[in-house]
């Protein structure tokens, strides 16, 4: 994983929701395609750990994330959404992303061969001739940069707490049965 972040950051933001020492969160956006024309084109990627559900954590890393991308001059985002998955869908909608079709069988994961759906939003205008994209290091000492950056954590619910505490109780219970699994007592 730490890979996969560290050659993200080359060009693309990847946004981490963390919470008194706790994971709640991530988004990040990478390249479309490798083809020059589609230069302006994101697939993105959100993960909310279930405890911090609709407590805001997924809404403001989106809204940080495409404030990030507008600045970077990105045009398009586009999500694959593992299919059946009710709650991913309304949330990519809900945001504005339209649904442009679904690949049949397309991810195996699980065990399973799995149906991706694929929804596309417009960050910004797509009308004339537009500038290259920035790579995100070349924007680190943009002010916008840092408003958008900041902006986000102000949009996290209130009772995040409750996720805190309700990560802390989970990772206690499993690695309780890790440590009975394991044979290994106190």
């Amino acid at each position: 994983m730490a890979g996969r972040i560290r050659k993200t950051l080359t060009r693309y933001p990847w946004l981490v929701c963390w919470v008194r020492g706790r994971l709640l969160g991530y988004a990040y956006a990478g390249g479309h395609s490798e083809r020059a024309a589609y230069q302006w084109s994101v697939n993105v990627s959100l993960y909310v750990h279930a405890r911090a559900k609709r407590m805001g954590v997924g809404r403001a890393l989106y809204d940080t994330l495409f404030a990030i991308l507008r600045i970077q001059g990105f045009v398009r985002a586009y999500a694959g959404i593992t299919l059946p998955n009710v709650e991913s869908v309304g949330f990519h909608e809900s945001f504005g992303f339209t649904k442009v079709g679904t690949f049949s069988r397309v991810g195996y994961k699980m065990g399973a061969w799995h149906d991706v759906g694929y929804w596309q939003m417009a960050i910004q205008s797509s009308i004339g001739c537009p500038a290259p994209p920035q790579p995100l290091p070349a924007l680190l000492n943009e002010r916008g940069l840092q408003e958008a950056l900041t902006s986000g954590s102000m949009k996290v619910g209130r009772d995040i707490e409750t996720a805190v505490k309700a990560v802390d109780a989970e990772n206690f219970a499993e690695a309780e049965l890790e440590r009975e699994q394991s044979g290994f007592t106190s």
